[in-house]
C-alpha cells in the first residue's frame, strides 16, 4: 500500500512540476515572460482545490485506488493539452492537472490511517509524502533532457505516457484496497463546504490548516521559480538548473522522511513545524541574497537544505491532520486542510512573480518570502511557550 501511493504521488508531482522545470523553454515557445509560471502554478491549484474538496465523496464512491487512477488520466490528459503552443490549451491544461492531482493526498491518507499505528503516523505519512519532491526531481533531472532532444511537445507527452503506465500498474491491487468503497454514497456539489466546514470547526486543524497556507507558498515558490531564477540571475544553463531543482527535491525526500522519525521520536508535531519554519526563513534570505558568483557547491547545499525544510513538513503536518479528524473521517479532513493548503499555493506563486516584476529580479521574490514565514514561525514559537498550539503527536 505505501509502495503504490508513493509510486502515484510521485507521478502526479511530476506532472505538476514538469512545465516549471523548463519554464525558459516554454515561455520562449508561448511568447510569454518567465514570470508568468506563478499563473500557471495558481490555474493548477484552483483545479486542487475543487478536486479535494471533492476527494473524501469520491473515495466512499469509486474507492482511493480508482479515484488515484481517474488523477493519473487527468493529469496526462491536462500535459498533452500543455503541449498545444497554445496559452489558452496550456491554460485548460493546467486545471485539469490540477484536479488530477487535488485528490491523490486525501485517497492515499484514507489508505494509510486504515493501517498505520498511531505511534508510526508521521513517519509513514512523511516517508509516502516524499513521493512530492521524488517527483520534482524527476521533473527537475529529466524533463529538461527530454524538451532538448525532442522539443516541448514530445517531452510533455512522454510525461504523460508515464502517468498513464503508473495507473494500469496500479489497477491489480485496486480490488483489496478498495474494498470499502459505497457505490451508493452521494455526490452532491452542495457538500463542497463539507470538508473546510469540518476543519473550521476544530481549531486544532484550523491552525494546522493557516501555518500550511504559508508553508505550501514557500514550498511551491522553491519548485516553481528556482530553474528561473539560477538561470536568468546566476547564468545557469537549462539542464544545471534543472538538476539544481533536482538536489533541492532531494533535499525534500530525505527531509520528509527525518522530520517524521524526529516528530515521532523527539519532539513531536508543535516543535517540529516550528523548527522547519525557522529554517525556512533562513534558506528563503540566503537563496534570494545569492551572488551570480557563488560556488556551485554552496548553491546545490543552500538549495538541499531549503528542499529539505520547504519540501519536508508535509508528512508532519498531515499524519497530524489524521490524527485530529474524526474517526472515519481523515480523507475528508484532509481534503479540507489541503483546500487551505493549496490556496496558498494559488496565491503564493502568483504574488511570487508580481514581486519579482515589479523589482525585476527573483531575488526580491525570495527575501519577500522570509517576512510570512517569520511571522509563523514566531507564532508557533509563542504558542509552545504559551502551552498551546498545534498538539503535538
Amino acid at each position: 500500500m505505501l509502495l503504490v501511493t508513493l509510486a502515484i504521488q510521485a507521478m502526479v508531482s511530476m506532472a505538476v512540476l514538469a512545465i516549471p522545470a523548463v519554464a525558459p523553454a516554454m515561455a520562449q515557445a508561448l511568447g510569454v515572460s518567465p514570470t508568468l509560471t506563478g499563473g500557471y502554478i495558481a490555474l493548477v491549484y484552483v483545479g486542487a482545490i475543487l478536486a479535494s474538496l471533492m476527494a473524501g465523496q469520491c473515495v466512499a464512491r469509486f474507492g482511493a485506488i480508482r479515484l488515484s487512477q481517474y488523477g493519473l488520466l487527468l493529469c496526462a490528459f491536462g500535459l498533452a493539452l500543455s503541449a498545444i503552443p497554445s496559452v489558452a490549451a496550456v491554460a485548460v491544461g493546467a486545471l485539469l492537472i490540477g484536479m488530477g492531482y487535488g485528490p491523490i493526498t486525501p485517497a492515499s491518507s484514507h489508505l494509510l490511517a486504515r493501517t498505520t499505528p498511531p505511534h508510526r503516523a508521521a513517519l509513514i505519512f512523511s516517508i509516502k509524502q516524499t513521493g512530492v519532491p521524488l517527483g520534482g526531481m524527476l521533473a527537475g533531472a529529466i524533463t529538461p533532457t527530454l524538451v532538448l532532444l525532442g522539443g516541448i511537445r514530445w517531452g510533455l507527452l512522454e510525461v504523460a505516457l508515464a502517468c498513464v503506465l503508473c495507473a494500469l500498474a496500479a489497477q491489480p491491487l485496486r480490488l483489496a484496497l478498495d474494498a470499502d468503497r459505497r457505490a451508493d454514497a452521494v455526490l452532491a456539489m452542495r457538500s463542497l463546504a463539507g470538508p473546510l466546514r469540518m476543519v473550521f470547526a476544530h481549531p486544532a486543524l484550523k491552525r494546522l490548516a493557516a501555518l500550511s497556507f504559508v508553508f505550501s507558498a514557500v514550498q511551491l515558490c522553491l519548485a516553481t521559480y528556482i530553474v528561473t531564477h539560477l538561470h536568468e540571475s546566476l547564468g545557469y544553463t537549462l539542464i544545471a538548473a534543472g538538476l539544481a531543482l533536482s538536489v533541492a527535491q532531494a533535499g525534500g525526500v530525505a527531509g520528509r522522511v527525518l522530520w517524521g522519525w524526529v516528530a515521532d521520536r523527539f519532539l513531536g508535531a508543535r516543535r517540529t513545524l516550528t523548527l522547519l519554519a525557522a529554517m525556512m526563513v533562513f534558506c528563503t534570505a540566503a537563496t534570494g541574497l545569492l551572488p551570480a558568483s557563488a560556488p556551485t557547491l554552496l548553491v546545490l547545499v543552500l538549495l538541499a537544505a531549503f528542499g529539505a525544510c520547504a519540501t519536508g513538513w508535509n508528512g508532519v503536518y498531515l499524519a497530524e491532520v489524521a490524527r485530529l479528524a474524526p474517526p472515519g473521517m481523515a480523507g475528508t479532513a484532509t481534503g479540507g486542510s489541503l483546500s487551505v493548503t493549496f490556496f496558498g499555493v494559488v496565491l503564493g506563486p502568483a504574488v511570487f512573480g508580481g514581486v519579482s516584476g515589479l523589482f525585476g529580479s527573483y531575488s526580491a521574490g525570495y527575501i519577500a518570502l522570509a517576512i510570512p514565514t517569520a511571522l509563523c514561525c514566531w507564532s508557533l514559537w509563542a504558542s509552545a511557550r504559551a502551552g498551546k498550539g498545534v498538539e503535538t503527536t
